[in-house]
């Protein structure tokens, strides 16, 4: 009987010990695995800190766009004002020119009616 236990616990030993070679294969099977999650997270957080970085600096380049584009939106503001003003002038001078063309005129007509 002494034989039949020994036995009996010896093949027991020897399934648990295939158990645990089987177990620490896919411990070590889980472990690579979890090594690639680890390789791929740190890729895809280097990842993101270079769109973070590319992000910040398209903001930057935004900011200087539209700081330029107010300056050039202030000059042209400016040009047209000043061209508006120019025009005016030239208008009250042609108005001007236009009534003593007219007075110059009525003096001609009454010139030539007198003669």
């Amino acid at each position: 009987m002494e034989d039949k236990t020994f036995e009996m616990l010896s093949r027991m030993y020897g399934e648990m010990q295939e158990g645990f070679n089987r177990l620490d294969t896919r411990m070590g099977g889980i472990e690579g695995r979890m090594s690639g999650l680890e390789n791929r997270m740190d890729g895809l957080e280097d990842r993101i800190d270079d769109l973070q970085s590319r992000t910040a600096s398209s903001e930057n380049v935004l900011i200087r766009l539209e700081n330029k584009m107010d300056e050039n939106h202030k000059a042209l503001y400016d040009g047209y004002k000043q061209s508006m003003e120019g025009i005016n002038e030239l208008r009250d001078k042609v108005d001007k020119l236009a009534d003593r063309v007219e007075h110059q005129e009525i003096k001609l007509q009454v010139i030539k009616g007198s003669k």
